[in-house]
């Protein structure tokens, strides 16, 4: 089974993946997709405010925080899953993600820190569905003094798409096990690339 929708202009099938028995999720992944990642990151620069430096959880999602970097010239850092032996006065924050089975703790160094103290800073996601790594990502922002001008993801999923909080490009529905859509938000029928941001 998969899920057709369009994103940044372009078609794609996403696979459905079992989470529990009652719910799947459908597995957007851009790693090997060049195309969608340059629309994608062309799109969500064109609704980002002024900002000085990137910074995403180490994630499927990092090919796209890069060709926002390319394209925008800012720099882009990336939280680490677990301190790495090159990483001195370590910031650390512990979350879980709806698409892995245990926690994890995302890390920053000191290089990282001194990039990002006192910039602004745009988190970006390739989906948010609980909101726990955006949640993560802005503990650790605000423990090294940056300032958080935006959260922006390509896809909201479920429940996410009612947050006031971030931009997204369309909306992704959970699916039941017969791969219908879970029907939790009546104005996404209608509008469903529609911001709340905006």
């Amino acid at each position: 089974m998969d899920y057709k929708m369009t994103i940044a202009g372009l078609e794609r099938h996403l696979p459905l993946c079992k989470v529990t028995d009652d719910l799947y999720i459908a597995g957007f992944i851009m790693f090997n997709d060049v195309e969608i990642t340059k629309a994608v990151a062309a799109e969500l620069l064109a609704k980002a405010p002024e900002f000085d430096v990137l910074i995403t959880a180490e994630s499927k999602g990092i090919p796209l925080r890069y060709e926002m970097a390319r394209q925008s010239a800012k720099p882009y850092i990336v939280a680490r899953k677990g301190a790495k032996l090159y990483m001195q006065d370590i910031a650390k924050v512990e979350v879980r993600s709806i698409t892995t089975d245990h926690i994890q703790t995302l890390c920053l160094g000191k290089d990282e820190r001194d990039v990002m103290e006192g910039k602004k800073i745009l988190i970006v996601d390739d989906v948010i569905s609980t909101g726990d790594s955006i949640k993560a990502l802005e503990q650790l922002v605000e423990t090294v003094g940056g300032n958080i001008v935006g959260k922006f993801t390509v896809l909201a999923e479920g429940e996410a798409a009612d947050r006031d909080d971030i931009v997204y490009l369309e909306y992704l529905p959970l699916f039941n096990p017969d791969g219908t859509p879970i029907k939790a938000h009546e104005d996404r029928e209608t509008h469903p690339t529609m911001s709340k941001s905006e």
